[in-house]
């Protein structure tokens, strides 16, 4: 006991040394990671956990992330993980994911999406984030040009780790906030990446298959001038970790799948995160040529963002079993639909009342894209609302409701646009919150 005394009486308490940065911070880390931007969304989701944990009742649409007492994960999937775990599944995976939960990826493409790829095109990751960072870190040279559309998530942050151009393409509402082949095609000569998600973070809106097809044309025909001219491919990331959200008539579309060429410069982006709940069990994908794809793997490799053993083989299961999925997403989607639904009613109806609120129609993802733009006005305590960030101050302290304004997505303009994020909430908070919205714009002087 007594030389257990004289151990803990020798720890050095290091902590003010610990937070001391100096004289001169930015200097003690690069230029690149002094300057890069934290994420905007999780900063706002950590206001949201400080009020809850004061006791307030708040109705968060902020984080999309699901509240698994809301949407739990598929049961086919926890007892898959339960079982691998209880095999002992916990070594390490291959660098490029277990053969088998690969070949299940390769077998849900072609079933389901009516795309037939090697096995070598395809690659398992951490989620999605891992596989977008390794697409950009192999593609993009420092000073490339990324073309992205904005409102758009996390592209302005990818092209600042890899010291690329970016080249954002502002979207309007008349196109619900999505990218038109004409806004594209004269960004499109000299650039290096094209990165479109469908449906949308933030807006929740779609292509049809007409406008993505506009798209894809204009790329084939960018790499085909560059190809007689012996010049770098312009390459296509097509992010579709919502596809199997779609709703309505909304149907989902691949650039491969419309302009067949697009396989030699497309890489697919998707995971079991978002269609399926599991956003902390980090299994993902990319689905692409095979030579960029083994580059990929290798930038994988010495970043070790690997999905979690147990995980990937669970996820294989999953896949395999089209009966287990469609039973799933059955009542998960309604679930959703509802939600957003009963959100876009909500604030039509405010329209309709003469309150300075507008939404879209949602067409997938878990999001709707809403409007509040009581620009000029006052609120009870004589502040004037000026800017998006008044907004969202006033709607979280006023109604007790956590949105997103879109310059969290890099779109530059204080209009009122948000996004809203039904994973977690219940259809009780959004019912009781829509009259706290409505009652919180009244009092606008």
């Amino acid at each position: 006991m007594a030389e257990i005394e004289r151990v803990e009486s020798a720890i050095a308490d290091l902590t003010a040394l610990a937070r001391d940065a100096g004289p001169h911070p930015r200097g003690r880390v690069s230029g690149n990671a002094a300057s890069l931007v934290g994420s905007e969304i999780l900063k706002i989701a950590s206001q949201m956990r400080a009020l809850r944990a004061t006791g307030r009742s708040i109705c968060d649409l902020t984080v999309g992330d699901f509240d698994p007492r809301q949407f739990p994960i598929p049961e086919r999937l926890r007892g898959a993980i339960a079982s691998a775990l209880e095999h002992g599944e916990t070594n390490y995976p291959p660098a490029t994911g277990m053969p088998a939960l690969r070949q299940a990826v390769q077998r849900f493409y072609a079933r389901d999406l009516g795309l037939q790829y090697p096995l070598e095109s395809v690659l398992i990751a951490g989620g999605a984030r891992p596989a977008i960072y390794c697409l950009f870190r192999t593609l993009c040279d420092p000073g490339d040009r990324v073309v992205y559309p904005v409102p758009s998530w996390n592209n302005n942050h990818y092209v600042h780790l890899v010291q690329g151009c970016g080249v954002p393409v502002e979207c309007t509402p008349g196109e619900r906030f999505l990218p038109t082949a004409a806004a594209l095609r004269e960004h499109l000569a000299g650039a290096r990446l094209l990165c479109l998600n469908s449906p949308l973070n933030p807006t929740g809106t779609a292509f049809t298959a007409a406008a993505l097809d506009e798209i894809c044309t204009a790329v084939a025909g960018e790499n085909e001038m560059r190809e007689r001219r012996g010049e770098r491919p312009l390459y296509l990331m097509y992010d579709q970790i919502y596809w199997q959200l779609c709703f309505g008539d909304t149907v989902h579309l691949t650039p491969p799948a419309l302009v067949p060429e697009l396989a030699r410069y497309t890489v697919l982006i998707d995971g079991i995160s978002k269609c399926f709940a599991a956003t902390g069990l980090r299994v993902g994908w990319a689905v692409g040529p095979a030579d960029i794809i083994g580059r990929m793997s290798a930038v994988l490799g010495h970043v070790g963002a690997w999905a979690p053993r147990a995980e990937q083989l669970a996820t294989v299961e999953l896949l395999d079993d089209a009966v287990a999925m469609s039973a799933y997403l059955g009542p998960f989607k309604r679930g959703i639909e509802s939600r957003l639904d009963r959100l876009h009613a909500g604030f039509q109806a405010m329209k309709t009342a003469g309150l300075p609120a507008d939404s879209i129609p949602p067409m997938g993802a878990i999001y709707l894209t809403a409007r509040l733009h009581p620009f000029g006005r006052r609120t009870p305590q004589g502040s004037e609302i000026v800017t998006n960030e008044d907004i969202r101050q006033y709607v979280l302290e006023a109604a007790g409701i956590g949105v997103i304004p879109f310059q969290a997505f890099g779109f530059p303009y204080e209009d009122g646009w948000l996004r809203l994020s039904v994973g977690a909430a219940s259809e009780a908070d959004i019912e009781s919150a829509l009259p706290r919205l409505a009652a919180a714009l009244r009092q606008l002087d």
